[in-house]
């Protein structure tokens, strides 16, 4: 594809939706993880992809980063694509590719001048049992590797958690007066077996419509609920357990994110940890819907879940653009047509992911709420210092 047909089908998008692109399902694999099945893709498909590559437990919203899985990793996994125009003859384009070209006129003047990018992403976790004990680097030693740091928070909306999971409890950190030492050795065991990382940590029970704000440089392991992750625009992690349940994880991956000449270095896996970091709820109502902050700890992104009653509709306003993932209900979004779908095969198009510009979001996006009984609920995440985060008001 040319650069001149990627800026005319981005122009085309822009212009069809009013500022508002339509987003299509952008599905993830991960080879250490059993899906927990509730992210709506079709039951024969959550293994399409083959037995090497993992099931599908992760759902990326309005991402220009690629997933890092490793040599089988496919082409733009993790990159979700704009689908312009509506029917049989719709195309397809990277929202990267889109931001690239138009710039400004997707992303804002203040995120293009900072960023040149849209620098970060959301997605659904939907694993049936916990994440190993892990770690996502700072900034400082991400760009050991090129990378950059990553942030994240946990929102666990209701919609997507009908069961718990194997395991709904979450480690965080290390308990007080844990050592280096004690650290140390639990990394030295991880290919002896069962390393027992976790009995340096705590695990706390998860509940539905709360969340975390995860800082790059704490030790976690996300529990079994079905989870909203917004975060950074990296894919930068190392997992410090070996065994999860009665699954081992492989050793690669504790060293997936050190520079060459560290790997085998213990201490540099120490030193990747925040040794000196170790719900409350803001709701804003309006007439006929109601928004609430669910990811507002860090200054790299933020979140809100918005409510539109039945039968209702609103312009809502917001001050930055943003990615959208709809919840609950159907009815319109500016010009398109939203609904929930119940069950997604591999490869559909639904109408329930789209991207605001934010020249559309400082004017107003207008929202009907088409059902008379249920109300229609959506997740909208942000980029970096969004200027309505309360944190920065």
């Amino acid at each position: 594809m040319t650069q001149e047909s990627v800026k005319s089908l981005a122009e085309r998008a822009l212009e069809a939706g009013h500022g508002v692109l339509r987003l299509a399902p952008n599905w993830v694999p991960r080879s250490f993880c059993v899906p927990g099945r509730r992210i709506k893709l079709h039951p024969d498909d959550y293994y399409v992809l083959g037995g090497a590559r993992g099931g599908i437990d992760e759902r990326w919203f309005a991402s220009t980063t690629p997933a890092d899985n490793g040599p089988l990793t496919g082409v733009n996994e993790g990159l979700s694509q704009i689908v312009v125009d509506a029917g049989p003859n719709s195309a397809k384009m990277l929202l990267r590719d889109a931001i690239q070209e138009l710039k400004s006129d997707i992303v804002g003047e203040r995120i293009w001048r900072d960023y040149a990018n849209w620098p970060m992403f959301s997605k659904f976790f939907d694993n049936l049992a916990a994440l190993p004990f892990h770690i996502h680097h700072r900034d400082a030693h991400a760009r050991l590797v090129d990378r950059v740091g990553k942030p994240e928070s946990y929102y666990f909306p209701a919609q997507v958690n009908n069961h718990r999971g194997m395991f709904p409890y979450t480690f965080f950190g290390l308990v007080p007066g844990t050592t280096k030492d004690q650290l140390r050795r639990a990394l030295i065991n991880f290919s002896k077996g069962d390393n027992q990382i976790t009995f340096l940590s705590a695990a706390y029970p998860l509940q539905v419509g709360t969340g975390w704000d995860v800082p790059p440089g704490i030790l976690h392991a996300p529990g079994s609920l079905c989870t909203y992750e917004p975060q950074n625009a990296s894919d930068v992690f190392a997992m410090y357990e070996s065994l999860t349940g009665n699954q081992l994880v492989s050793e690669s991956l504790l060293w997936k994110d050190v520079p060459e000449d560290r790997k085998g270095d213990v201490d540099f896996l120490v030193d990747l940890i925040d040794w000196d970091a170790t719900r409350d709820e803001m709701q804003t109502r309006s007439n006929g819907y109601f928004e609430k902050w669910v990811s507002y700890k860090s200054r790299a992104f933020s979140a809100k879940e918005l409510t539109l009653l039945p039968g209702r509709t609103a312009t809502v306003v917001d001050s930055a653009a943003y990615g959208l993932i709809l919840l609950e209900g159907y009815g319109a979004l500016g010009v398109h047509k939203i609904d929930t779908p119940s069950v997604i095969r591999f490869g559909e198009l639904t109408n329930d992911e789209f991207f605001v510009t934010e020249s559309a979001a400082t004017t107003g996006v207008t929202i009907s709420n088409a059902s008379a009984t249920e109300s229609l609920v959506m997740l909208k995440h942000f980029g970096p210092d969004n200027p309505d985060l309360p944190m920065l008001s």
